[in-house]
């Protein structure tokens, strides 16, 4: 008894210096409590906007950071809303997480990166640590002691992070992540981050895992129960058009095509050779990029939700 009298103090050092980690990563400081603050916002916005049929825009950051949805909602003449997240997330969290916005008579754009689509379980990096966060651990079918591991580790902040946030204190008086910065009234993100280092070009040196078709078909059948239509986009990327790049997009497109609806631009499969149209990374567009996708978008998505309207 003595010796666990001894303990205590320890146990309830060691209980309270989790919790402040656990804190800091997941509600105020670490990047994933910046994704879920992104979340839920975005959650909200959608929840604010009652006219239906309303676009809901999906995908990893390759959505989130490449629309402008003000254009889209004017040339398509219904409300937009870029519920794009973070491609870590993985397939398997991001579409059950963005389902429960969906309403009736919703058109639900579904822009999946490489990185996603290439995933042969649907879960990535994030996929447990986001579950966690919007207090749905476990979604998506991550393993249980997956799920163990992971939530003791969000008590265990790194130092790298933690030296971050000091200079961040230091400098700008508050906390700061990737997704902290403010969103438009329609989900989109208000600034652009630059890359530092030189361009290279992207290849795709595989088609879409069995499971990420499995997994799209299931949430078109889930989209459909709701009475909302699932649509699918390749997204814009800085890349090869190497011969076997070309072989492996035509191979997605084709599998694809057969779940849903899907438009891009034929002649070059989204994968685009100016490296100015992009910002930090191959997926991300700089404002006038933005623009320039959602025109593009709205004109291949008109037939398309035309069609769909005539059918109900």
């Amino acid at each position: 008894m003595q010796k666990l009298l001894k303990l205590t103090p320890w146990a309830i050092a060691v209980v309270a210096a989790w919790s402040l980690g656990f804190v800091y990563n997941v509600y105020y400081g670490g990047e994933l409590s910046w994704l879920r603050w992104m979340y839920w916002e975005k959650m909200s916005l959608a929840s604010q906007v009652e006219n239906s049929p309303r676009l809901l825009v999906l995908g990893g950051s390759g959505a989130h950071h490449s629309l402008d949805s003000d254009v889209l909602s004017e040339k398509l003449g219904i409300p937009v809303l870029n519920m794009g997240l973070d491609g870590p997330v993985g397939l398997n969290v991001i579409l059950p997480s963005i389902l429960k916005a969906v309403r009736p008579g919703d058109i639900v754009l579904l822009i999946p990166e490489d990185l996603i689509l290439l995933d042969e379980d649907g879960l990535l990096e994030r996929s447990a640590p986001f579950g966690v966060a919007i207090g749905r651990p476990g979604l998506g079918g991550i393993p249980p002691l997956q799920l163990a591991e992971t939530v003791w580790m969000q008590g265990v902040p790194s130092l790298r992070p933690i030296t971050k946030s000091a200079v961040d204190l230091a400098e700008k008086g508050r906390l700061t992540g990737y997704y902290s910065d403010p969103l438009t009234e329609r989900g989109d993100p208000t600034t652009v981050k630059n890359r530092q280092g030189k361009w290279w070009q992207w290849t795709i040196n595989e088609s879409i895992s069995p499971h990420a078709v499995e997994r799209i078909e299931q949430f078109r059948q889930e989209v459909e129960a709701k009475d909302a239509t699932l649509i699918l986009s390749l997204p814009w990327v800085y890349a090869s058009q190497d011969e076997n790049t070309l072989s492996n997009m035509q191979d997605i497109t084709k599998k694809l095509s057969k779940i849903a609806p899907l438009v891009y631009d034929e002649n070059d499969y989204n994968l685009k050779t100016d490296s100015s149209l992009f910002a930090d990374t191959h997926h991300h567009l700089v404002f006038a990029a933005r623009k320039l996708r959602a025109e593009q978008l709205a004109e291949q998505l008109k037939p398309v939700i035309n069609t769909v309207q005539s059918e109900q």
